[in-house]
């Protein structure tokens, strides 16, 4: 699939999985990234005994210092396993995302500069929510030659914010960094929860969200940002009645980066089934959001819930970690 630069990352990190399937992953060419969110990290600090010997040396630490040991920790290992693929220039970029309840672009510029300097490698990308602070503080990173992951996306215009922001990094970086590599962004863009949302009120399931996120890789792509790509994420099936490597196939187009639940991937390569897949035109998509709309879907209102929603339950994960580690 490089023919066309498509990616596959592994959308879980645990520490154990990091030292075992994580590295086969790798090897054998089926990942070539990783992202990691508080939820993922709520499972694996919460429920995996192979934190326990750091969280008992750190026990008289504040939970979120604890935390903050245990996340990086994990990253640096998972980028260290990745740092071959990053310096062949096949990707090799793990993903972590600050403090949730950071809402001031001040603070989340910090906290981003101050995890990135934590685990010190140059394949680490800072994930920032797509609100009205995080793109200023976007901006700022990339000028400073951090990569990000810009995640919550669901709207076309969170999409230009972000490609505004990243435009406007990279120009200050490569103005004071002329003859050095281009810090790298990706544009999160969530597709499933649309479909989870709305499938009982439309004719044609599944579709809502592969056509929103297409619209919005079309967008992408026509910016012309040649380091800024699409990133297809929240792409596990939660429906028996879809293929459980549904949104991969759908979605496999040139250009662009799928990261994906573990059960999925495997789905995904045991199906044998690695196609590119024709890109809907304008046209098919504007009359399908046309029928949505008429069905009563107001776009931007469920772009908004969904936005909501998705910071709630990052926020409410980065808290559960954080009482349990009290």
């Amino acid at each position: 699939m490089r023919d066309i630069n498509f990616s596959l990352w592994c959308d879980f990190l645990e520490r154990d999985f990091i030292n075992s399937e994580f590295i086969e992953l790798i090897q054998n060419g089926t990942i070539n990234g990783a992202t990691s969110n508080p939820s993922i990290f709520k499972e694996a600090i919460c429920n995996s005994q192979a934190y326990s010997e750091q969280k008992a040396k750190f026990s008289k630490r504040s939970a979120k210092k604890i935390y903050e040991i245990l996340a990086t920790n994990d990253i640096k290992m998972a980028a260290h396993k990745m740092l071959a693929n990053y310096a062949a220039g096949n990707d090799g970029f793990v993903s972590i995302e600050i403090d949730p309840n950071l809402t001031l672009t001040s603070d989340i510029i910090e906290e981003g500069k101050k995890l990135y300097n934590a685990i010190k490698m140059p394949n680490v990308m800072i994930k920032i929510p797509a609100i009205s602070s995080g793109f200023d503080a976007m901006c700022e990173l990339m000028k400073k030659g951090i990569n990000v992951n810009a995640t919550l996306i669901f709207s076309k215009d969170q999409a230009q914010n972000c490609l505004d922001a990243f435009k406007e990094g990279t120009k200050k970086y490569s103005k004071k960094f002329p003859q050095t590599p281009l810090p790298q962004g990706v544009i999160s863009v969530f597709v499933s929860r649309f479909d989870r949302l709305l499938d009982e009120k439309l004719e044609e399931t599944g579709k809502f969200g592969i056509y929103n996120a297409t619209n919005i890789y079309n967008k992408i792509q026509n910016a012309g940002q040649r380091n800024v790509r699409t990133l297809f994420a929240s792409t596990g099936v939660k429906s028996n009645q879809l293929p459980a490597d549904y949104y991969i196939k759908e979605l496999l187009y040139p250009n662009s980066i799928n990261t994906a639940p573990l059960d999925t991937i495997k789905s995904f390569i045991a199906s044998g089934e690695f196609t590119p897949k024709t890109i809907p035109s304008s046209e098919e998509i504007d009359r399908f959001m046309t029928k949505a709309k008429e069905a009563g879907v107001d776009y931007n209102k469920v772009c908004t819930k969904l936005l909501d929603d998705g910071l709630d339950a990052f926020v409410a994960a980065f808290d559960e970690i954080l009482t349990s580690l009290s």
